[in-house]
């Protein structure tokens, strides 16, 4: 259940962007403007140029990687081939492969001294590539769990939380399954959210309120068709995407998170790798350092993201527990 599916959600969010902001608005914030190269949706360049935060060497902390990553001079880096935004998607040309997970993967390179050199691969594959020494790390929206801990190292970087989004008029918020008793949500089948959901509106049930009136539909964009129209009060998903729609457009807002572990642990992305590579340590220590002088949060920001900014990396925390 706590698998890619708990945060991978499409980019139809931005496909439906201009259909649900055409009614007014600034028109340069949906169609570009800028610099050459640029291209904005609502306050988001998804352009190639990206002007990206940059971090330094620094060599205290470069030298805690294995002298063999630092003799080769590359960080070999895995991330999703899915197009997710604003997690990892390509920019308006196609090729240049931009977001929060690569901000982050550049950052905690720079800082170590390594070239990071990126191959986007199917889910499965970005644990083949750290088992078989492909890979030295994963940026890959990867949830630390007690399960994976078995096998692989994890420096966290970002919560894992799952949100709901209403419309920008809604005058409720969400914090207790109570809040959302009576109320008629849509989530997507088969993941992390919709177990949170049925066991909260099992949770009202057992308590005499009313239960959750639970809402599927095929795609993204139906969701958010549905939520314009008055046919649900929210959408239950992940919260990076959540936020991305937000911003880009301009109609829903966020009433509320909750954890991707549910009540039984705050969940955590982490920086990925082959348990006894050596790596975490630096990847720890890299994160922390970026995250006390500031470009961290800079990354995070620029990405809509700050509301799920760790205030340290921790490395191999609780994880989701087992199914």
């Amino acid at each position: 259940m706590f698998s890619r599916r708990t945060l991978s959600a499409s980019v139809a969010a931005l496909a439906i962007a201009p259909l649900l902001g055409a009614c007014g608005g600034d028109s340069d914030a949906a169609t570009g403007g800028g610099k050459p190269g640029t291209k904005k949706v609502g306050d988001i360049n998804i352009g190639p140029d990206q002007n990206r935060v940059r971090g330094k060497k620094v060599d205290a902390i470069a030298e805690l990687v294995p002298e063999e990553v630092r003799g080769r001079g590359t960080l070999r880096l895995g991330g999703g081939a899915d197009s997710t935004a604003p997690l990892g998607f390509y920019a308006t040309d196609d090729k240049t492969r931009i977001g929060s997970e690569v901000d982050i993967a550049i950052l905690v390179a720079d800082t170590l001294g390594l070239k990071p050199k990126f191959e986007q691969v199917s889910w499965e594959n970005l644990f083949v590539g750290l088992d078989s020494g492909k890979f030295d790390g994963v940026f890959g929206n990867v949830t630390v769990t007690e399960e994976r801990k078995q096998k692989y190292d994890f420096a966290t970087y970002r919560l894992d939380n799952i949100a709901f989004e209403a419309r920008e008029d809604a005058d409720w918020t969400v914090k207790k399954p109570a809040d959302v008793a009576g109320k008629t949500i849509a989530v997507s089948s088969g993941t992390n959210q919709e177990k949170i959901l049925v066991d909260w509106s099992k949770e009202n049930e057992k308590a005499g309120r009313e239960p959750v009136d639970i809402k599927y539909f095929q795609k993204d964009s139906d969701y958010y068709l549905a939520l314009q129209s008055g046919r649900i009060d929210a959408y239950l998903g992940p919260n990076p995407s959540a936020a991305y729609h937000v911003a880009s457009a301009g109609q829903t807002k966020i009433v509320g998170t909750v954890s991707g572990g549910g009540a039984l642990v705050q969940g955590e992305i982490a920086a990925t790798t082959k348990r006894g590579s050596g790596l975490v340590d630096a990847y720890a220590a890299a994160l922390n350092y970026v995250i006390k002088d500031g470009s961290y949060g800079e990354v995070l920001k620029r990405w809509g993201l700050s509301s799920e900014a760790v205030r340290k990396s921790r490395i191999n925390p609780p994880g989701l527990p087992k199914p």
